[in-house]
């Protein structure tokens, strides 16, 4: 076992931190509203609902009849957020500051367009996630952070619980990467183009930074995946390859130096940073962006080498766009799925 390895499980456990309606990060089920908490702001769809066209992105804001924003679709993303019960996310043994929020991000069955409040599906889709508790696409990343209960399907597929980033590095050098979901699974893997992937079993438990982002947005919230790297209806394997040609709507685009309109994102966008400043220019890290933590900073979680696995702290460089720091510096672009 490599020293930052037992030094992350002698650290302590993944902080579940409870909100104000008690619903705990990383629970599969909601449980009753804490004495005296506030009660969620939860809407019929069969209410009386506006739709707000917006612009920068593209896209509509559902707001009730008291002008209360319940959610945020964005043209050609499946990705929404949604308004919910309150919840926080922390690794509080890793330093950086919490992420308190009442932001939920749910994953609709198609891409938004204009107009589509009317198409069938909609109203049903938004009744059944109004103020649904159950694990969204930010519940289910924090299921991979330190210290994390281990949780396994009626298969015994080992879906959740503290990843690492990589095997031991040769001579106890730095993990490589190249661990992708199913590595972490420990299952085989058909893709859609009928191109198989077996895992490897030096790397079970394990996910680099696009196989976590795979791992959360595919495996468990259900987005296509593909094989490769081509484009494609689907998330490819790496980061450059979501970045260049991947789906979903730009919302940051990539100007060679780091965005500072970073108020245009949204919890569930996928961030994009060149680390290594090659001269290719091209994006070698992925993250998923959290929101505001409770010191006003935009902060995200990533899978990285320097924390052994997946992380929103601050152990091996501070995960906020703000600061200065080497993320921060090393930040492009952004997309919303």
């Amino acid at each position: 076992m490599s020293t930052l390895r037992a030094r992350r499980i002698l650290m302590g456990v993944l902080a579940v931190a409870v909100g104000a309606t008690g619903i705990a990060v990383g629970q599969l089920r909601g449980e009753p509203t804490a004495p005296g908490a506030a009660p969620s702001r939860v809407a019929s769809a069969s209410a009386d609902l506006r739709f707000l066209r917006r612009d920068a992105p593209a896209g509509t804001t559902v707001v009730d009849t008291a002008g209360t924003v319940l959610a945020t679709l964005t043209d050609g993303a499946r990705t929404a957020t949604i308004d919910g019960p309150q919840r926080t996310f922390a690794e509080p043994q890793f330093g950086g500051a919490p992420v308190t929020t009442r932001v939920w991000v749910r994953l609709m069955p198609h891409e938004w367009r204009a107009g589509a409040e009317d198409e069938p599906w909609f109203r049903p889709w938004l009744q059944e996630n109004l103020g649904s508790t159950a694990p969204d696409v930010l519940a289910s990343a924090a299921e991979y952070l330190d210290g994390a209960p281990e949780q396994r399907d009626a298969e015994g597929v080992r879906k959740g619980g503290d990843a690492r980033f990589g095997p031991p590095g040769p001579n106890g050098g730095p993990s490589p990467e190249n661990s992708d979901f199913y590595d972490y699974l420990g299952i085989g893997w058909r893709f859609p183009d009928k191109q198989a992937r077996r895992p490897d079993p030096e790397r079970y438990g394990a996910v680099d930074c696009s196989g976590f982002v795979r791992l959360v947005y595919g495996y468990r919230a259900g987005y296509p995946l593909l094989a490769t790297e081509k484009p494609g209806a689907g998330l490819p394997r790496r980061a450059r390859a979501m970045a260049e040609v991947g789906p979903g709507t730009v919302v940051l685009p990539d100007t060679g130096v780091p965005p500072t309109n970073v108020g245009a994102l949204q919890a569930g966008d996928l961030l994009f940073f060149d680390l290594d400043e090659a001269p290719d220019r091209r994006m070698d890290h992925v993250a998923v962006y959290l929101g505001r933590d409770d010191r006003g900073q935009p902060r995200f979680v990533s899978s990285r080498r320097r924390a052994d696995g997946p992380t929103l702290g601050d152990l091996g460089g501070t995960s906020v766009l703000d600061d200065g720091g080497h993320y921060a510096r090393s930040f492009r672009a952004a997309k919303r799925l």
